[in-house]
């Protein structure tokens, strides 16, 4: 079994401040659309092991979610020094969390 959804255990100042692509997955672990999404996530992101993945507990009042608009469970946000480089709310198969996650790792232009 995956990770589960752990309640904010990052800032977003420290978020910011990742230099690696990381993909911010906010959810609940009671949450159906995050458990039928989870088997798809894992398999993208797979493909992409450089790519540190967090699973963030989501909900009223937790203000990682709130600083990136999350209204949606599972959503994932791709950043890199505190900028967004793509997002996927309820993904329903592995091709479309792939496509972010190859398009968060296409180097940034100086």
């Amino acid at each position: 079994m995956a990770d589960v959804y752990k309640t904010e255990t990052i800032t977003r100042a420290e978020v910011d401040s990742l230099d690696g692509v990381t993909v911010l997955d906010f959810g609940t672990n009671w949450c159906g659309h995050c458990r039928s999404a989870e088997p798809h996530i894992e398999r993208a992101l797979a493909e992409y092991p450089q790519i540190n993945h967090i699973k963030v507990e989501d909900g009223p009042g937790r203000p990682l979610g709130r600083s990136y608009r999350v209204k949606l469970w599972p959503t994932l946000v791709f950043v890199r020094l505190g900028q967004e480089l793509a997002r996927v709310v309820r993904p329903t198969d592995a091709k479309v969390v792939g496509d972010a996650a190859a398009q968060a790792t296409i180097p940034l232009s100086d």
